[in-house]
């Protein structure tokens, strides 16, 4: 692997590109030049900058998006731990399909930097799949591009030709992972953030001998709780600092984990602490459509917890099968709202303020009958 930012060249669909050429071709770039690739080559020049730091940005999924400066070094650190995982040499084929406003998409540019991946560029999109012709030895995805994929059945044979993928950014629908855990390759759901440079810890979603639930830490990660059971990640290679997270996990012997929510998530409905996600968990499997749970303020309960639905739907029907399978004292008595759409950050993440926020409006203007 390359550390010497000076010595990295970047590989194009076969073709290799040095500092220089880099250079060049972001003083080039034109109306006419495809989003997609100027916003490659101004990171890569970026990059291959005699600043040691760059500017990434997270999400905005679970609060408001924020700056953060990161090394370049960690992010190689990053690159070089995820290739050793996952077995990634010089001239493998890598699929970049996702946002480089994002970490998950910088640091499929870094991977290829450090690892020497040959690099296969599309646009985000919702079927990343549609016109890659190359065999893929190395994919990232959000869920939602996986589950267009799934649904393709021209796209669907492509994927099966992909020997390792990893899918980030928001949990597996059950429906999705049994189909998931039938692909030949290897098939990993991650777990990270933007202040740890991507993930660091990956749950092995395909073939018969795994749970898909448990994510076990990369080399170089400790994970451990607080009292209230919250994850704190030790990863000095990539964070220089311990990193108390928000969300709620239990962690086996074997140092494994399983995530059970977010604390800052959890809806406290008249003395019942609701855990959203894992009542999503629970629904995923009986809900054919979009859905999120979410709250509102309630004048008795301080919080009464709310059932997001996209499309138009029979509420009546949809009330039964919820409470097939949820048990009374999570039940959502009237409030299930159907919605357009449901909110979503730039990198496909459920945003759940504004879902909070859409909650509260929708049911606003139910009560005064606007």
């Amino acid at each position: 692997m390359n550390f010497n930012r000076k010595e990295q060249h970047i590989t194009l669909e076969g073709k290799q590109y040095s500092r220089e050429a880099i250079q060049q071709l972001s003083a080039s770039v034109t109306a006419e030049t495809p989003p997609m690739m100027a916003e490659l080559y101004a990171f890569l020049n970026e990059w291959f900058d005699d600043s040691p730091t760059m500017v990434v940005h997270t999400s905005g999924s679970t609060g408001t998006p924020k700056e953060l400066t990161v090394r370049k070094e960690q992010m190689m650190q990053s690159a070089r731990m995820t290739c050793e995982a996952l077995q990634l040499a010089e001239g493998d084929t890598a699929l970049l399909c996702m946002s480089l406003q994002y970490i998950a998409g910088k640091m499929m540019v870094v991977r290829a930097l450090v690892a020497g991946l040959n690099l296969i560029v599309r646009a985000p999109s919702g079927h990343p799949l549609a016109d890659v012709k190359e065999k893929i030895r190395f994919a990232a995805m959000v869920p939602l591009q996986v589950y267009n994929t799934l649904d393709t059945p021209e796209e669907l044979k492509r994927l099966r030709r992909i020997d390792t993928l990893i899918i980030g950014g928001g949990m597996i629908n059950p429906h999705y992972w049994v189909k998931l855990r039938s692909l030949p390759g290897k098939v990993y759901a991650t777990y990270g953030m933007t202040e740890t440079l991507s993930h660091i810890a990956l749950c092995r979603l395909s073939g018969p001998a795994t749970d898909g639930l448990t994510y076990y830490p990369l080399p170089g990660v400790t994970p451990s709780t607080l009292p209230d059971k919250s994850l704190v990640i030790e990863a000095p290679l990539v964070c220089d600092e311990i990193l108390y997270t928000n969300d709620i996990v239990s962690i086996d012997e074997d140092g494994g984990f399983l995530i059970l929510g977010r604390r800052d998530n959890i809806i406290n409905s008249g003395g019942i602490k609701i855990q959203p996600e894992m009542l999503e968990g629970w629904l995923q499997s009986t809900l054919p459509m979009p859905f999120v749970i979410t709250s509102v303020p309630h004048e008795r309960l301080g919080e009464a917890a709310v059932l997001l639905v996209e499309g138009v739907v029979d509420i009546a029907s949809i009330r039964k099968l919820v409470n097939t399978c949820i048990s009374k004292r999570h039940k959502f008595g009237n409030l299930i709202v159907p919605v357009k759409k449901i909110p979503l950050t730039g990198n496909g993440k459920i945003d759940r303020v504004a879902c909070r926020e859409l909650a509260c409006s929708l049911l606003v203007e139910e009560a005064t009958g606007n």
